[in-house]
């Protein structure tokens, strides 16, 4: 008998252990991902503005010293012709390119590995004092009748508030997240508004109004669509929610907002379901019959007693569904449209950030700014997840009736 004890407190102390160890390393694990998300992100903001390993250069003479990236993205749309319109001297700008040299120049007067090709630039920049050039580093234009733009980091108001995403552009990307962040809510709060008074109805239903059998056969039902693959979803809303807001709505292109919010609000419908009627059953049957017996009928009993008993946990339904909608990338990503353009309306396409992330990353360079701006949405999106956690933890601690 005493070494059956024994035997027990050594399972009892090793199970202790190992549940022990297992939270600490998946804590330990927690941190260390979150310290290198945030590190790869904040990496960005020490990354200059124009395209990694380029540089511009214009001759010795001209006034202008630094370009913002928009006018250097206006000049190579043509958009800015004339360096006046800058504050330089009046005179057409002309954009020189690595290729053009070898257009002026044969292979052979370049040297050996282009070894001259940095004197011949230099020399064909001193001949002309309207030249902008965009070269790479390596090939830097020597003489004194070249100079280098100062070239600065790229600024966080530059990240989070710009409004145009164009990580390829050259000589500038461009990585202003605000359609993506805006693109993301958009899709996300039209989900919930769809999703919401549905989701409520069929708890409601289910906890007050259907029979154990019909409960019994909805339930598993319900769970269930929350088992299917989101690229299934995605696949369902590319072939039928598409074509359908296409032709009823009449518009352009059926991959909108609106779609990518209903299609989310099918995804979500199964949390919120799940969480509220569970919240409703935990109403004590005693306040149900305190209600009836009173006189109420049993409508004013749902909505006059049950429901606001229930409200913590239709909140955290809520908050959780939230939480599904702006998580998904997959199912978004198929019927979205993926437009990383500011949104001004439901019924045009947009992008999100997990759909940025997931179509964007296997072709960022790693380490360049682009890898490291698509960190930086995974901050984002992590600082969005963790707000709705600690919401929803938050609101499921509250008291849920007060007695007036």
């Amino acid at each position: 008998m005493q070494k059956k004890k024994i035997i027990r407190r050594i399972l009892d102390k090793t199970t202790e252990y190992l549940l022990t160890f297992s939270g600490a390393i998946t804590g330990i694990a927690i941190v260390f991902i979150t310290i290198f998300l945030f590190t790869e992100g904040a990496a960005l903001f020490k990354s200059p503005e124009v395209e990694q390993g380029y540089e511009l250069y214009v001759h010795a003479q001209n006034p202008i010293n630094t370009l913002s990236p928009a006018e250097t993205k206006k000049i190579f749309d043509s958009e800015i012709t004339n360096w006046k319109d800058i504050g330089g001297k009046d005179g057409e700008i002309k954009i020189f390119r690595i290729d053009d040299a070898f257009s002026v120049y044969p292979e052979d007067e370049l040297g050996e590995n282009y070894a001259l090709l940095p004197q011949k630039l230099g020399e064909l920049i001193a001949q002309d004092e309207n030249i902008l050039a965009f070269l790479p580093k390596q090939y830097a234009p020597i003489g004194s009748s070249v100079k280098a733009l100062v070239s600065h980091n790229i600024q966080p108001s530059d990240y989070f508030l710009g409004k145009e995403w164009m990580p390829t552009a050259t000589p500038v990307p461009f990585f202003g997240v605000m359609p993506l962040v805006l693109g993301t809510l958009l899709v996300s709060i039209v989900a919930l508004i769809i999703a919401l008074p549905l989701g409520l109805g069929v708890a409601i239903y289910l906890s007050e109004l259907a029979s154990e059998k019909q409960r019994r056969l909805l339930k598993p039902v319900i769970e269930l669509l929350a088992g299917i693959p989101s690229v299934v979803y995605g696949f369902f809303g590319l072939v039928v929610l598409v074509p359908a807001i296409q032709k009823s709505l009449h518009l352009p292109v059926g991959e909108t907002a609106f779609t990518g919010s209903l299609l989310l609000a099918i995804m979500a419908l199964p949390t919120i379901i799940s969480v509220a009627e569970d919240a409703l059953r935990n109403t004590p049957r005693a306040m149900r019959e305190a209600s009836l017996a009173m006189g109420a009928t049993q409508w004013q009993t749902i909505y006059r007693v049950v429901v606001p008993y229930a409200k913590s946990g239709i909140s955290a339904a809520v908050v959780l569904g939230i939480g599904r909608a702006i998580g998904e990338t997959m199912a978004v990503m198929m019927v979205t449209g993926n437009a990383a353009v500011m949104p001004h309306s439901i019924f045009q396409s947009v992008r999100t950030i997990p759909a940025t992330i997931a179509a964007e990353l296997g072709e960022a360079p790693a380490g360049g700014p682009h890898y490291q701006a698509l960190f930086l949405l995974g901050c984002i999106l992590f600082v969005f997840t963790m707000i709705i956690s600690i919401s929803a933890e938050i609101i499921s601690k509250k008291k849920n009736y007060k007695p007036h």
